[in-house]
């Protein structure tokens, strides 16, 4: 593919990006173009790493939440070590799986029946936030040399600022239906049992606190469950 072509599609990738109506479909979008733009890859996937555990957040191909499942397992594996930060690397490649580095050796045996010969890890990052990694699965070794490293990092560095406005967007979302929803059951608690507004609030906040339940969802349960009778 020519670099112009390249750019063309990358100009798209931005729009397209930015037009999806959640988070999640934003980490798909990714995954999904990464397969469809850059050159030999096959499958790919946004891995992060939550309290030591992977965690596969968008997957486009059928060996991608396996191969992160195995590095998890394993504690190891370019997109495991990328994803947590490990040396400070952005990008981590394994050209051929059949010869991977000595730290992913056991990785690397065990991801071959998968079919992926080679693959790249790029960490999804901005200024302010990390993301995890986008990573590149091929079947045959070799398929990403440095042209198609490039193109790689470029896709990236867009979906990285994709997600940051996304993740943003779905924050201010969720805080919204949070209040909206404290907001309705205190409206309830306040006329079952002729509370003020501040003694509504304390009630949900001592059953939060007292359950270890999320103030969100104890307003969720005033909502939907009946009142007790007398």
């Amino acid at each position: 593919m020519e670099w112009r072509e390249f750019a063309e599609q990358m100009a798209r990738l931005a729009r397209d990006l930015l037009a999806q109506d959640s988070l999640q479909a934003t980490l798909d979008e990714i995954a999904a173009s990464a397969v469809r733009l850059v050159e030999g890859c096959d499958a790919a996937g946004i891995l992060a790493v939550r309290k030591g555990r992977a965690v596969t957040l968008a997957a486009c191909g059928s060996a991608v939440q396996e191969c992160d499942r195995l590095q998890g397992e394993l504690g190891e594996g370019p997109c495991f070590d990328l994803a947590r930060h490990k040396d400070g690397e952005r990008v981590y490649r394994i050209a051929d799986l059949s010869r991977p580095r000595p730290a992913w050796q056991r990785f690397a045996e065990a991801a071959r029946p998968l079919g992926i010969g080679s693959m790249t890890g790029l960490l999804l990052y901005t200024d302010n936030d990390d993301f995890g990694a986008l990573n590149l699965y091929a079947r045959r070794p070799g398929a990403f040399g440095k042209d198609v490293e490039t193109a790689g990092w470029l896709l990236a560095s867009h979906a990285a600022v994709a997600l940051a406005d996304a993740r943003t967007i779905d924050q201010l979302e969720h805080a919204m239906e949070t209040r909206h929803a404290i907001g309705e059951a205190m409206g309830i608690l306040m006329e079952r049992h002729g509370l003020s507004a501040d003694e509504a609030f304390s009630v949900l906040r001592r059953i939060s606190q007292h359950h270890n339940i999320k103030l969100r969802d104890v307003a969720q349960r005033v909502r939907t469950e009946p009142a007790n009778p007398a």
